[in-house]
């Protein structure tokens, strides 16, 4: 029963969010019966819908869902996670690579379930210093680590295709706790991760 119930309710948002974008296109201009348009009102709310997955999804239930024990007290890097999110400021992409560390104390996970947490919550509306935030707070309370850090790195399309229209520039935002407020522990992971120690991260 549950299960239709979430079934009728995503066709509706999906016929909700299709006409929207419906009367989005006229307002722009367009002939919305036009041949090339007449399906696209519909596959832009599947779209919207699939890039905003995350908002359904529980990203401390899925580190917890592969939480061991295990007495292992050294960094524990994931890098290059691509990722591609939806800025909340003009609804356009930016995306790039997540690099995470943790020290356990006592607990790993699964290493796929920290890329699956960079997934959802790159897969909703987000700004990247949040989402940097957002996943470091996450493996935090999961896991309760010595210490956690993330560096998130990348381009944004509201500056590439709009605005200063710079093709090149990369962003950068991290955040850390514990271990990783030494600035020693801190300079190992970005050493491990392929990046030269910078001042102010």
């Amino acid at each position: 029963m549950e299960e239709q119930n979430t079934q009728n309710n995503r066709e509706k948002d999906l016929k909700d969010l299709a006409s929207l974008f419906k009367k989005e296109l006229s307002i722009l201009g367009e002939d919305v019966d036009r041949e090339g348009l007449l399906k696209t009102p519909m596959r832009v709310a599947k779209s919207m819908l699939d890039l905003t997955r995350g908002y359904t999804m529980n990203p401390l239930a899925v580190l917890q869902s592969a939480k061991f024990k295990e007495e292992y007290r050294q960094m524990v890097i994931v890098k290059d996670i691509d990722f591609f999110s939806l800025c909340e400021h003009h609804i356009l992409p930016f995306y790039g690579k997540a690099h995470i560390a943790y020290i356990p104390n006592g607990y790993i996970t699964g290493l796929s379930k920290i890329v699956r947490v960079v997934d959802i919550f790159s897969h909703r509306l987000q700004v990247q210093e949040r989402m940097t935030t957002q996943i470091k707070e996450c493996i935090q309370e999961a896991l309760n680590p010595l210490g956690v850090m993330v560096v998130l790195e990348a381009k944004h399309m509201c500056m590439q295709m709009r605005g200063v229209e710079k093709q090149n520039s990369i962003t950068t935002t991290s955040d850390f706790t514990g271990a990783f407020t030494r600035a020693n522990t801190r300079d190992e992971f970005l050493e491990l991760i392929g990046h030269y120690p910078a001042a102010g991260i």
